[in-house]
This record gives C-alpha cells, structure tokens and sequence, in this order.
C-alpha cells in the first residue's frame, strides 16, 4: 500500500507559522484581511467562501465578504475592484469564478493589481510564475502540491515530472514550478500519444485532468509520487479524485488521498498569500 501524503499535517505546519507571523504583523497595528468577492449565489462557491471564513478566523486574518447580484453590470464590478485596489487595509482579493456570462472575465481579473492577486487571476501573476519572478502570487492549487511536496521532504531535484493537464489554473503553473525546483518536466493533455507509457516514465505525476478516475494502474510503476489535484463526484455522490485510488493505491509509493489531499492545503496556501502580501505592504510603509 501507498504512504498517503494527507494534507492535515500540511495545513497544521502551515497554519503554526501564519500564526506568528499575524502576531508580529498586529503588533505593528498592521491586520492581515482578505477580500471575498462573490457574484451571485452559486451553492459551491458560498460552501467554499463559508469554509475560507472559518480558516482565515482561525489564523486571525480579517475577512470581508462582497456579495453582488448576479447580474451586476461589468462597470459596476469593475468599479468594485477599483475600490479593493485602493483600499490599503485590504491586503488581498478572492474573486469567485467563473463569472456570468455578460462579463468579459478577463478584463475583470487584471483590473487587480498584482499586489493583491493572491489567488494568481492577473497575467501578471502567471508571468510571475513563468519567469520566475515575484509579481503577484501562484495560483493557489498548484502551490499546494509544492507545500505537500516540501512537506514530506520530496525533492524534485533531478527527478523526471509529468503533469497531467495544461491549464492556467493548475497544469502550466504546476510545471513551471517544477521546473524551477529543477525537476525535468513533461506536460501531458489530450492529444498526447500513449499518454500512461508517458506517465510510467515519471518519478512525480501531478494529475489535473478533470475527470473522476480517469487515470488508472496503466499508468503507474513502482516508486512513483503521485499528487491527485481532481475533485469530483462519482456515480454515488462520494467525493473522487482524477486518479483511480484503488488501482494506484498497491502499485506506488506514495499518493495524495482525494478528499484530504490537496485541496485541504489549496485554502491555506491562500491564507499564506495573504499574509506575506501584507508583509510586502509593511516593507513599504517602511
């Protein structure tokens, strides 16, 4: 059987260094707040604001909910923005997506300066990740691979990685994070050919495929790390991820259990965000 690499431990080592950090940060009247930017009522997205709330109070990082009307004019969430922008008490912005269908998402996402682009929505952001350079901050998903990883003392030094998936969300960013860990990375997706003789080759796979269970034991061989980014729901309404857990589960050495995996760390990668941007914007109070 697999070691699990579960994410509790993660998010406990995490959390014990925010902590101090927010004291040191109050003791100098400054209080670490994240804005909640929420268009429209979409049960998922109330769930995970609600759970981020909880987690953020936990830390001792303010929150601020905006909730707006699903139908908002693109003027008037744009403006919305502006204003969060502006605000110096607010230190960083979690806008839910994906947006109604009359606003152009794009544009919406990099009216935010980067500063406070702690979810990694702007391109500025992702040019950051991909140049290797602190312009905003990762998108959140794929930093929490990297903590687990980190973690549990997996260095991907020298290791061969694939990452399964090429979004802006989790696969590219994935990729090139690994590759500035200096592990030598292959990207896999829909048109790759013999795609598990591919992922054989790996000593870590990240799987961001979007589809519950699709990644099976052809996939896999002895001695590999396996990272599981996919939540779903399968025919019995239990949450799954990406990767066949029961074929996978005898063949490698490790995996990250779906629920409790990555997703656990994804929130309080956000909440360290937070944090360090309103380290950055004591700096430059100086």
């Amino acid at each position: 059987m697999a070691e699990l690499l579960k994410g509790a431990p993660v998010v406990a080592a995490l959390n014990e260094k925010l902590i101090q950090k927010v004291t040191a940060l109050k003791e100098k009247n400054i209080k670490p707040t994240l804005a909640f930017v929420r268009v429209g009522e979409r049960p998922d997205d109330v769930a995970y604001e609600n759970g981020a709330l909880k987690r953020c109070e936990k830390i001792g990082v303010r929150a601020q909910r905006v909730t707006l009307p699903s139908d908002i004019s693109q003027d008037e969430l744009l403006e919305m923005i502006r204003e969060i922008n502006a605000d110096t008490s607010v230190h960083g912005m979690l806008l839910f997506r994906p947006l109604p269908k009359h606003i152009d998402e794009s544009l919406v996402c990099n009216a935010l300066t980067p500063e406070k682009d702690v979810d990694g929505i702007t391109n500025s952001s992702n040019a950051g990740v991909f140049i290797g350079k602190s312009i905003g901050y990762p998108p959140c998903t794929p930093q929490a691979c990297m903590e687990i990883l980190d973690y549990y003392s997996i260095e991907p030094t020298g290791k061969k990685a694939v990452v399964i998936g090429r979004s802006l969300v989790v696969g590219k960013p994935a990729a090139m994070m690994l590759i500035q860990r200096n592990a030598t990375v292959t990207i896999c997706h829909t048109r790759t050919k013999d795609m598990p003789a591919v992922c054989r080759e790996a000593d870590i796979l990240i799987v961001a495929a979007g589809r519950a269970g699709i990644v099976g034991k052809e996939y896999f061989r002895d001695g590999q790390i396996v990272i599981d980014v996919g939540i779903n729901v399968d025919e019995k309404g239990n949450l799954c991820g990406d990767v066949n857990f029961a074929e996978a589960d005898p063949i490698v050495k490790a995996i990250t259990p779906v629920p409790g995996g990555v997703g656990t760390v994804t929130t309080s990668v956000l909440i360290k965000h937070v944090v360090e941007a309103a380290e950055q914007a004591a700096n430059r109070k100086g």
